[in-house]
């Protein structure tokens, strides 16, 4: 008998349009350490140009295809993690160290989430290990007041990276540093151009403990699980 994989670490990297998430990723990618590593990426629209940055550093890039991010992606990420998980487990690829999710700038994080920790299939061998969340220091206050996802993805973060740091005055950062404090007030800030901005700090975060966020966490991800059950009764009566 086959003894089972360890549960493989899932990684989800976010932040809003123009925060600098890719430009991370970019460099995450160059990282030999990481090649063990699926990525998965969230193209919202015909043309992407963050998917072709990304695919220009790695041959390792699983694309999902364009849909509606509430529904669509959801599914389709599910069937990508366990079409993962038959070729770790039938030996086609190699065990995997982790997979890193990049959601789109505008995606709400939480189906995401709820993907991967509330599949019972797919949990039994992924784990959420944590969420990056990239801020832009410049606009990321504006950001915020406008923009709902935004403040989820800050939310749920187990790390923040503060991206363009040196475009921004102190009195920014100060008042930004605040702001993220009051939606988040555990998750470490690291400065997105510092070499700390690298694989250790970013990833190995322990399981994802949505108890350790504010209240609003648990209750997005209990939506997301409510809406997912409303689904599947949904498709059950219609299929009789």
């Amino acid at each position: 008998m086959v003894s089972p994989l360890p549960a493989v670490p899932v990684s989800i990297l976010t932040g809003f349009l123009g925060a600098g998430k890719t430009t991370l990723l970019n460099r995450l990618l160059k990282d030999p350490d990481l090649s063990d590593t699926a990525v998965i990426i969230n193209e919202f629209g015909d043309v992407s140009i963050d998917h072709l940055l990304v695919e220009a550093s790695s041959d390792g890039v699983i694309e999902l295809s364009d849909g509606c991010l509430c529904c669509t992606v959801r599914g389709e990420l599910v069937d990508t993690l366990a079409d993962l998980m038959d070729r770790m487990q039938t030996g086609r690829i190699k065990p995997l160290k982790r997979v890193v999710i990049e959601t789109t700038g505008l995606a709400d994080p939480a189906p995401v989430l709820q993907s991967v920790i509330g599949n019972p299939v797919i949990a039994q061998s992924f784990r959420l290990d944590g969420v990056v969340t990239v801020v832009d220091a410049v606009n990321g206050l504006q950001t915020l007041a406008n923009h709902e996802e935004a403040l989820k993805q800050v939310a749920v973060a187990d790390r923040i990276v503060i991206s363009k740091a040196d475009l921004a005055d102190q009195a920014q950062l100060d008042e930004l540093r605040l702001r993220l404090r009051a939606l988040n007030p555990r998750a470490p800030f690291i400065d997105g151009d510092s070499p700390e901005a690298g694989r250790g700090a970013l990833f190995a975060c322990g399981l994802y403990d949505p108890a350790s966020k504010i209240a609003d966490v648990g209750r997005w991800l209990q939506d997301e699980a409510d809406h997912g059950h409303h689904l599947h009764d949904q498709h059950h009566h219609d299929g009789d």
